[in-house]
């Protein structure tokens, strides 16, 4: 077959294991030139190992693997590259204690020799600039110091960066899940323009409102397997969550969620953001779930990590009067501990309540990983296993058991279900109006504006201050928008 003809891309009966566990099961996919391919399906449905393979990472233990029409015999990371093949996967691969512009020659050896640094800062700024104008990223800041959005933005656009070898295909596994909607539309706007170029992306999103918009075929993923493929026009989201095999899309009115939940309690928090020398503070009351919302990096976090610091010494400006927990979004650097078990990472919380004498107590901790791991679906065979032996979303269920599971009555959440799939954050928004209801106080800043639908009233943050105060009755996107990009305090 010709190659201007052939799939980018194809997988015929691929198939691998990890021990015991089958992780694809005789899977066949493709991707034809001058498509977006939209790949979804819950976590550990087997996504992420068919994209490895695709990438070259993992070899499967069966099936063939084909490129630009081509049987691959001895596929792998560098024979994908010259292929023109690259992947942005979830978890950020960028070394931290590079520049921007160093990581990229990572991605380019042809970068080289004298001025070499000089050369990859230009190639990477005018990506960016492309992809993500205004982005406020210089190609000499170290990848540690930037925030994970721009992280994401550095990794993103270094995977469309281009000098000798071509480039057919980018993998793209949950670009958007650590950027705001502003950037977020950026990116996909680009890859639109890329895909219309003659270009090839796939599209792992658990935002299915992103993949129904933007991709021209999907691919539905269960259990390893895949279970349905067609045209992007011949799904809905209704479709979409019923072929994954979750949880029911359970839209509850804003009355009924109201209804349900006794009235605000006493007063739990009262802040104000850094920025902010006048107007309205933060405040929070027992069972009430309070949003923080706006553009990425504009304080939200910050105000987040204030009122933690002062519930154990005291700040300025800051109110706390009962016991705080964190749930991190930044998962693998601010919040699991990766060289413990699933029970240890849960229980860190409640050391106090877990002591036996002067040493934690195995059964106690023992009993407290079980109780949650039923309460919120952990799956795993054994909460004795490592931490990393979860899935992505079964990960961030560790840490909401963690806060859960402990004395806090206040729970905050930075935008903590980023990259995960529609069942879990449908049992995770379940289990917060539940505690709500009970009494327990929610701050939750998200970067996805449909979660906003569960809180009480949101905040947006503009440039580190509260720029509005939204309640239920007034609570749309367009006005979360119009206060994000609005100059009106």
């Amino acid at each position: 077959m010709p190659e201007g003809d052939a799939d980018i891309i194809r997988l015929n009966g691929a198939e691998k294991h990890f021990g015991a566990v089958r992780a694809l099961g005789g899977v066949d996919f493709h991707v034809r030139r001058g498509e977006c391919v939209g790949l979804v399906g819950h976590n550990g449905a087997g996504k992420s190992t068919l994209m490895h393979m695709v990438a070259g990472t993992l070899t499967p233990d069966s099936g063939k693997i084909g490129v630009h029409g081509g049987v691959e015999d001895n596929y792998s990371v560098s024979r994908a590259q010259k292929r023109g093949i690259r992947c942005v996967f979830q978890e950020l691969s960028l070394c931290p204690n590079l520049s921007v512009a160093e990581n990229t020659r990572i991605n380019h050896a042809s970068l080289s020799g004298l001025g070499w640094r000089r050369k990859a800062a230009a190639l990477i700024t005018a990506k960016l600039d492309e992809i993500f104008p205004d982005h406020g990223i210089s190609a000499w800041d170290i990848v540690g110091d930037l925030s994970i959005g721009r992280r994401q933005m550095v990794e993103v656009a270094r995977a469309f960066t281009v000098t000798q070898d071509r480039l057919d295909l980018v993998i793209l596994d949950e670009p958007t899940s650590s950027l705001d909607a502003h950037t977020a539309g950026q990116l996909l706007a680009f890859v639109r323009r890329f895909i219309a170029g003659g270009k090839s992306c796939i599209l792992i999103s658990h935002v299915l409102g992103e993949v129904l918009r933007n991709a021209d075929r999907i691919v539905v993923m269960r259990d390893g397997k895949v279970v349905v493929a067609d045209a992007a026009s011949a799904f809905d989201r209704d479709r979409l969550v019923t072929a994954m095999g979750g949880a029911e899309a359970r839209q509850k009115i804003a009355a009924e969620i109201a209804a349900a939940r006794p009235a605000a309690g006493p007063l739990r928090v009262r802040a104000r953001a850094a920025a902010q020398k006048d107007g309205a503070d933060l405040v929070a009351r027992a069972g009430e779930i309070i949003g923080l919302a706006g553009l990425a990096g504009h304080g939200q976090t910050d105000l987040l990590l204030a009122i933690f610091a002062a519930a154990s010494r005291a700040r300025t400006g800051i109110e706390v009067t009962a016991p705080v927990a964190l749930v991190a979004g930044d998962r693998q650097s601010d919040g699991i501990f990766p060289q413990w078990s699933i029970a240890e990472n849960i229980g860190i919380r409640s050391l106090a309540r877990l002591r036996n004498g002067l040493l934690i107590s195995p059964r106690r901790e023992a009993e407290l990983a079980e109780f949650w791991q039923k309460k919120i679906g952990i799956r795993t065979p054994d909460m004795n296993n490592n931490i990393f032996s979860l899935s992505g979303g079964n990960q961030q269920k560790a840490l909401f058991a963690r806060a859960l599971g402990s004395d806090a009555q206040i729970v905050l959440m930075d935008d903590p279900m980023r990259g995960v799939d529609i069942g879990t954050k449908l049992e995770v928004y379940d289990l917060v109006r539940e505690e709500a209801g009970r009494g327990r106080t929610f701050l939750w800043y998200t970067t996805e504006t449909e979660e906003l639908d569960n809180c009480d009233h949101v905040y947006v943050f503009k440039n580190g201050r509260i720029v509005a105060n939204l309640g239920r009755d007034e609570l749309t996107e367009e006005k979360i928008i119009q206060s994000s990009f609005g100059d009106a305090a």
